[in-house]
């Protein structure tokens, strides 16, 4: 048999056998109604629940060239968990929509299903993949929704307070760092990216690579947060500088960061993104929990949103998609 029909193209299947394809990959229902039905109904026993989407395309958000189909969906679930998890709460389902060329290989989408559940298994255990949908594109695209159950009183965006503290858990600037080397290391001379040779790569760098395409957020820190106070939080995606500035304005506040708590690469950690960190505010005086780490202070608000050792940041480095997208890299 010849290998393409081994490894057919969606074009050559119905959406029933893609989708059973990929049922098979995502692991068991948690759900009341799970995959299967028009859609799923999941236990809110709260009474709440947090829901948040995003969305990864291919181009401005990933590369085939560098980017497998288990580390897609892997990365399409953490970052959505991220998103619930900065919310105090325990992420509980995935809805994962697919949109792709006709000529996509059924073995790479279910790679991004094994990626999808390896990654909640691993981040968020309590979590699962729990309907979807399938279409063609020619533009690649993975939209995930993902649902969760808060533990207390949503934690938002807009509680920090005067002389709270502020705190990070979880790295910065590892993921910054792995796409500098994709992109000075990984592109042929026209800029196009070629493929990441392992052989080319140090141990470091390597992870470096790994924590901008696989990476690994606090998920229960989240929790953790909500029920030790804090005050106010959000997923730090597009840069420390950056998602800072959009708390403090949420709040009415200004937020002071400490350059000595930055790290040796003080560049990276304020400007570069998509290690999914959690940032969050404490009362002053009490205890900020591991693993959660001071990195600044709340002060009143003035015509300056961020501050670094009391010094006023203008143009907080970060990425936007609307202002960044003319200049970005390749």
């Amino acid at each position: 048999m010849p290998q393409h029909d081994a490894d057919p193209t969606v074009a050559a299947l119905s959406e029933g056998e893609v989708l059973a394809a990929i049922l098979a990959e995502v692991g068991a229902s948690r759900a009341e109604v799970g995959p299967g039905d028009d859609a799923a109904v999941i236990a809110a026993p709260s009474g709440r629940m947090v829901a948040t989407v995003d969305t990864l395309v291919h181009g401005p958000d990933f590369r085939l060239a560098w980017t497998s189909g288990f580390d897609l969906g892997w990365k399409a679930a953490a970052v959505n968990l991220a998103d619930v998890a900065a919310m105090g709460a325990t992420p509980t389902a995935l809805l994962v929509a697919l949109a792709m060329p006709d000529h996509t290989r059924l073995s790479f989408v279910t790679d991004v299903a094994r990626g999808l559940r390896a990654a909640c298994d691993a981040l968020a255990p309590d979590c699962s993949v729990e309907g979807g949908d399938l279409t063609v594109s020619d533009t690649l695209t993975v939209a995930v929704t993902a649902l969760g159950i808060p533990v207390t009183k949503p934690v938002t965006r807009a509680g920090a307070r005067v002389g709270d503290v502020v705190a990070i858990a979880g790295e910065l600037g590892r993921a910054a760092a792995g796409l500098d080397i994709l992109f000075t290391r990984f592109r042929d001379d026209a800029g196009q990216p070629v493929p990441v040779m392992g052989a080319r790569l140090s141990p470091e760098d390597h992870e470096l690579v790994v924590a901008q395409l696989r990476p690994s957020p606090p998920i229960g820190a989240g929790v953790i947060a909500a029920r030790a106070g804090a005050t106010a939080m959000m997923d730090v995606s597009d840069g420390l500088a950056l998602d800072a500035s959009r708390l403090a304005r949420a709040s009415g506040v200004t937020i002071d960061l400490d350059a000595a708590a930055l790290g040796p690469d003080r560049e990276r950690a304020l400007g570069g993104g998509e290690d999914h960190a959690l940032l969050a505010t404490y009362p002053a005086g009490a205890a900020v929990p591991a693993p959660f780490r001071p990195i600044g202070v709340v002060r009143p608000a003035g015509d300056i949103a961020l501050r670094l050792d009391g010094e006023p940041v203008t143009r907080p480095p970060g990425w936007d998609p609307y202002r960044d997208w003319d200049s970005a890299r390749g």
